[in-house]
């Protein structure tokens, strides 16, 4: 095991990731017509970057010879447009939230097992809305008087990922400030949250990290702040005093794995070593036979197990296939999660385990 030891001694250093600064930044016509359109380029032109005004409300240029070079170029291109009609129907997204909306599609990491892949239709490049002010209006009508009403944020971006770019996730939290029923959840996997501190959030916005053992988030998570840093982040939301929350995900029982994520629950201990408002999910990790054909072609050298005779076949009620570990798998790894978090962190809440 002399690799996972390896990764294993970097995972615990502070390695903040470097804002993810995109080679090609694209506006659409109808974005440019929005005022928090104009916000984001006002953003994007203090970070000196080009911005190219598109002719059509159309993207273009995205597509290479392969499938890999179609992914390496949308990877490098943020592009600002207007979230279409359909978004604004929002999706109920249970166990993590009562409902879902977006401020933008697509992520600058590379997570080899990214569960984007299969989600979203044509090339994986990052899209931001310009409409943003409608989207939150919009949000009121799901909401019921006297009735804690939930909305995920993260489902198809990484908000922190692309904050310096956008400041929509800080205007997500100052919206869900002033709500007297609605709560803003969101999860990343990067660390630069300074400009989150000092925001009006009135406890209605829950922070979480996602975060997972040293083997897989150093093989597998590119791009992307270290567990160490991300949980460092985290400690600043908690003490800025937000409710806060540690994702761990996708739960994979590689070799020695009770001594890796034993490991990881040290690092979370030792970093919120103190009383504050925290919750834990819980996600094993599966896949689709789509998001496996769109991970090979993104991946085409990746370690990682998806190989369908290890697992067995979970159908969903519209007849959807995942693959995910036996029963006596998953039993044997929700008995030890649970029991790590019912004995080192007593306060805190397992909200689901999947």
């Amino acid at each position: 095991m002399m690799l996972a030891d390896k990764v294993s001694t970097s995972s615990t250093e502070l390695r903040p990731v470097k804002l993810w600064m995109p080679e090609r930044v694209v506006f659409t016509p109808a974005a440019l017509d929005e005022p928090w359109g104009q916000k984001i380029k006002q953003r994007i032109e203090a970070l000196n970057l080009l911005i190219e005004e598109l002719p059509r409300n159309r993207l273009t240029g995205l597509r290479g010879e392969t499938e890999r070079e179609t992914y390496d170029i949308s990877k490098r291109t943020l592009a600002v447009v207007t979230a279409p009609p359909s978004q604004f129907k929002l999706s109920p997204i249970p166990p993590s939230a009562d409902w879902q909306f977006h401020l933008a599609e697509g992520c600058p990491a590379h997570c080899q097992y990214c569960y984007l892949a299969g989600s979203l239709s044509g090339p994986p490049v990052i899209r931001a809305y310009a409409n943003l002010p409608q989207i939150l209006d919009n949000l009121a009508k799901y909401e019921q008087p006297g009735k804690a009403t939930s909305y995920e944020v993260s489902c198809y971006t990484d908000p922190l990922g692309i904050e310096h770019l956008t400041g929509s996730l800080a205007e997500c939290i100052r919206y869900f400030g002033t709500r007297s029923d609605g709560y803003l959840r969101w999860v990343s996997k990067f660390d630069a949250v300074e400009p989150l501190l000092d925001l009006p959030h009135n406890g209605h916005t829950r922070c979480r990290v996602s975060v997972n053992a040293a083997p897989i988030s150093g093989r597998f998570e590119g791009g992307t702040a270290s567990v160490a840093s991300r949980l460092m982040g985290l400690r600043k939301l908690a003490l800025a005093k937000y409710p806060v929350g540690l994702v761990v995900a996708p739960i994979m029982p590689m070799e020695d794995w009770e001594m890796h994520y034993s490991n990881l629950f040290n690092q979370i201990s030792n970093t919120l070593d103190f009383e504050c408002d925290l919750t834990f999910e819980l996600i094993s990790h599966r896949f689709t036979p789509g998001s496996k054909e769109v991970l090979q072609t993104w991946y085409p050298h990746s370690k990682l197990d998806m190989d369908e005779e290890k697992r067995s076949v979970k159908r969903n009620k519209f007849g959807g296939t995942k693959y995910v570990y036996d029963n006596d798998i998953m039993k044997t790894l929700r008995r030890f999660f649970e029991g790590e978090i019912g004995r080192r962190f007593p306060n805190a809440k397992i909200l689901y385990w999947t």
